[in-house]
């Protein structure tokens, strides 16, 4: 399989297996889509990290594959393309991306997709389809626009330049970056310690965030106070409270 999905402990991880550069032909992006949509209904799965091997992350989508696709055939297939990676951001879990070598084109459209993004020091990445004749079509335009905002994406997508991993931090592409041999184990590290975090509190702080972006501030208000109040019904809301009176702050366990 291209993509595979490797459970311990509460952490899914999301593993492209698609040597040697994990190009993300139709068969990947439609195996990514079936594993993300497993990881959103697996109760045994309450994080999960993005991670394309210690070598590389993806470097874009398989070019020869696309070449022999005319306008009506991408007419078909764009869609289905912009489905498989809006799985993995429609993930109602924490999810973040263990960066390693190269994430370009659809490998950086990919890394947009998590939560939070962990990246190797000699991490590279773009969005270089313009040098193709093309734009992103995978979510770039509009995921990295709402993340670095619009000047900052407008200069990556228009030059198609890659950027290196500092760089990449100051623009906030990425989070944080990492010796190239730490980085799954920081990315794991951090999905671990929210697997044991409340899932549904998660949940809804996850989707009011991201349908604010999204949405105006009135409908982004609404959905956080819905899912506020309805928190107010969970055992998780029970223990976290308790444990607050009784214990002290950030001792509750939710498992």
């Amino acid at each position: 399989m291209t993509v595979n999905l490797e459970v311990a402990e509460g952490v899914g991880t999301l593993r492209l297996d698609r040597p040697p550069m994990n190009a993300l032909d139709v068969a990947t992006q439609d195996r990514l889509k079936e594993l993300a949509e497993e990881a959103s209904r697996r109760d045994d799965v309450r994080a999960v990290v993005i991670y394309g091997g210690e070598k590389v992350f993806a470097a874009g989508a398989d070019i020869k594959e696309m070449q022999a696709m005319d306008h009506t055939a991408m007419v078909l297939r764009a869609r289905a393309l912009q489905e498989s990676f809006t799985a993995v951001a429609r993930i109602p879990k924490p999810v973040v991306a263990a960066v390693t070598g190269y994430a370009l084109g659809g490998g950086c459209e990919l890394a947009l997709c998590a939560d939070f993004r962990i990246a190797a020091d000699n991490a590279k990445l773009g969005q270089p389809e313009i040098l193709l004749g093309l734009i992103p079509g995978a979510g770039g335009t509009q995921r990295l626009a709402r993340l670095v905002g619009p000047s900052k994406a407008k200069d990556l997508i228009f030059t198609g330049r890659m950027v290196k991993a500092d760089e990449a931090r100051e623009l906030g592409l990425v989070d944080r970056v990492v010796a190239a041999d730490q980085v799954y184990a920081e990315a794991h590290a951090w999905a671990a310690r929210l697997a044991q975090g409340p899932a549904l509190a998660l949940r809804a702080a996850k989707e009011s965030v991201d349908t604010g972006l999204e949405t105006d501030i009135e409908t982004g208000l609404a959905v956080e106070r819905n899912w506020f109040a309805g928190l107010f019904a969970t055992e998780d809301r029970e223990r976290g409270m308790r444990s607050f009176v009784e214990e002290g702050p950030g001792k509750a366990k939710f498992l």
